[in-house]
Formats: structure tokens, sequence, C-alpha cells
């Protein structure tokens, strides 16, 4: 089973002033493909999400960021998530992007990124319950994969 993180982006989230579920939804989306280990809720701070990104780049196998992913200028997830990663797979965020567009024409405003640390792979969510949801299940069954290609899985990619 992959190990997990889920990172909450909201400034009142982290304030107190609004109760997060995005992100305990990530994690029941998650049940019987990753055990959520670590779970946070960060303000808007491009510098806080970088260090926490960091703190769990090589303890888990995958990290779910929730938020911050919009046009506001406290919108910072995506410009955190570049500075972490080294190697962006640009697929994650354009599949989630084209399924969300087939709902609202506003998946197109989403700035989010997927990508690479070490044996670590970190995916951009939306801030939205509906939105994770949505943007998860497109994403959901590729995962499993994906990590195991991450940690040097020699097999062939094709079904």
């Amino acid at each position: 089973m992959i190990s997990a993180a889920v990172i909450t982006l909201s400034d009142k989230g982290a304030a107190g002033e609004r109760s997060d579920a995005s992100g305990p939804l990530i994690a029941e989306l998650l049940s019987g493909v990753a055990e959520v280990r670590y779970y946070d809720v960060l303000p808007d701070e491009q510098d806080q999400i970088c260090d926490r990104l960091l703190t769990y780049v090589g303890r888990v196998d995958l990290i779910l960021t929730t938020g911050g992913t919009g046009l506001s200028p406290r919108d910072v997830t995506p410009e955190a998530t570049r500075m972490v990663i080294e190697r962006e797979v640009p697929g994650i965020a354009e599949a989630m992007r084209l399924e969300g567009l087939k709902k609202t024409s506003r998946a197109m405003l989403s700035r989010a990124v997927a990508g690479i640390r070490g044996q670590t792979l970190i995916v951009n969510l939306p801030g939205s319950p509906k939105a994770v949801q949505e943007n998860l299940a497109v994403i959901l069954d590729v995962l499993p994969h994906a990590v195991e290609k991450i940690k040097g899985d020699p097999s062939e990619c094709g079904r």
C-alpha cells in the first residue's frame, strides 16, 4: 500500500476560522489505495508549503495538496510545488483539467501541477470538496502504478 501525506492550504483553515472538508475527504477517497500517515492544514505561505513538502519527501510515496491552485494573489501552491519538485509530471494535471472541463469551463483556471522529488510524487488538487472528488477520481487508479515506476519498477507500462 502507498504511504501518503495530505496538506490542506487555507489561510482560514490554518487560523481555525473554517473547518477543512477537503483534506479528510482525500483521506477517505484514498482508502484501499494509500495509508495517510500525515495530515496538515497550513496557511497560503509559499515558504511554509515548501518546508512541509520537503519534510514529507522521502517519508511518504505520495503527497496530495488541496487548495491554493487558483488565481487569487494568495494561491501559491503551484509555485511552492515547482520549487520542490525535480521533475514535472504534466499529464496528471492535464488529465484533471481535461476531465474538469467536461463539467465547468472554470476548470481551465486551475494552475495545479504534479511532479516528483526523489521517490515521492506530489500532486496539487483544488480546494473544494466537489473538485477534490472529481479530480482525484481521474487519477486515483494510476497512482499505484506511478509510485511503482518512481521507485524503479522495471516492468512494462502497457496494459
